[in-house]
């Protein structure tokens, strides 16, 4: 905070940019960050992801007669500190076990933001985050095994909302039929076997107590598949109209939902954090969110072939220089040119959503 602080007050008279006479000293800061509720910043994005959906959003619809394609993941962030408590075994010695947040994620396969997130302990089971959800009928959701839930996966079958994920290892079910079988072949990517299977699970009542006495028949498809590489994959899913490769296919999407984590956590500083409360952490996971979004709104903006790594850098670089900064990334020169008819006035911002 007090590099922040001492920063911006070096930065003089350009802090009328960012609607400041002054800048904040270092305890005005951290009352804010302690005190300003984290919910504000949760509404800005929401309200941001709202604005810019159909900017975002594009014509891909993979061939799928599904209303929408959803991907769900989730990603941990590590703390020093017990606000929030983690995951793992307890530390040998006088080590102590690291706290940690986890950030749930749905997102559309054809945007690259976050339609809904929810920030738990890291310790909240991945599979809690799909009693939240709301999807509408005829929707895909595609995650990993982490998220495997029989009983929520009877109630989305009853609404018509259809799911692919991986098989767990230990899973117990039946074959009831056998659709296809081919035997492998090296290097190459292909179905080798697609089933009809049956899994038996116990339903659960209003207040998510397991009915272990009254149990239920849940039937999927269950596809097995080796891709190009010669890995082997065990896929199952409730859409029993969709073939095995649109269910492989749909499965490799999900790589999308682990390229936005990946962003999150390279680009932006989530390594350590600038407040040590509850609520200082999670405004900056939204404060995080909400950069990243406007991060991918400006590079779709400017149509540039550079980096998201590169966009970001140049917007934190410059974020108040008197520059168009669309014109900085669009350009592949090495020296930088004015762009002709760009008016020149004192304390005009060129960078404008």
């Amino acid at each position: 905070m007090t590099e922040i602080c001492e920063g911006l007050r070096a930065m003089g008279g350009k802090l009328n940019h960012l609607g400041l006479d002054k800048a904040p000293a270092k305890s005005t800061a951290c009352d804010g960050l302690r005190n300003r509720d984290s919910k504000f910043f949760e509404d800005v994005y929401f309200s941001l992801v709202r604005h810019y959906r159909s900017f975002l959003s594009d014509s891909r619809t993979f061939g799928l007669t599904f209303t929408e394609v959803l991907l769900i993941d989730s990603t941990t962030i590590r703390l020093f500190s017990d606000l929030l408590k983690g995951v793992g075994r307890n530390p040998k010695g006088d080590g102590k076990k690291k706290g940690g947040l986890k950030v749930h994620m749905l997102i559309d396969a054809v945007q690259s933001v976050g339609r809904f997130i929810k920030i738990t302990e890291a310790k909240v089971h991945d599979k809690n985050f799909l009693k939240e959800l709301d999807l509408i009928s005829y929707s895909m959701v595609v995650f990993d095994r982490a998220y495997t839930y029989y009983h929520q996966f009877a109630m989305w079958t009853q609404k018509n909302v259809f799911f692919v994920t991986r098989i767990k290892k230990n899973a117990v079910y039946t074959v009831v039929e056998t659709l296809r079988e081919h035997k492998k072949e090296k290097g190459k990517a292909m179905v080798l076997r697609e089933e009809i299977i049956e899994i038996e699970y116990c339903p659960e009542d209003e207040n998510g107590k397991k009915q272990t006495q009254d149990k239920k028949t849940l039937r999927l498809k269950k596809v097995c598949y080796q891709d190009d590489q010669n890995r082997y994959f065990e896929f199952i899913t409730n859409s029993m109209d969709s073939t095995a490769e649109e269910v492989a296919f749909l499965y490799k999407k999900r790589w999308g939902i682990e390229l936005l984590f990946k962003k999150m956590k390279q680009n932006f500083q989530l390594h350590y954090f600038y407040g040590e409360n509850e609520n200082a952490i999670r405004t900056q996971v939204w404060c995080t969110l909400i950069a990243q979004l406007l991060m991918t709104v400006i590079q779709k903006i400017a149509q540039t072939k550079k980096a998201f790594s590169v966009v970001a850098t140049l917007v934190r670089i410059h974020l108040i220089s008197l520059l168009d900064l669309f014109e900085l990334m669009r350009s592949t020169k090495r020296e930088y040119m004015k762009p002709r008819g760009t008016p020149d006035l004192p304390g005009q911002l060129s960078l404008c959503l």
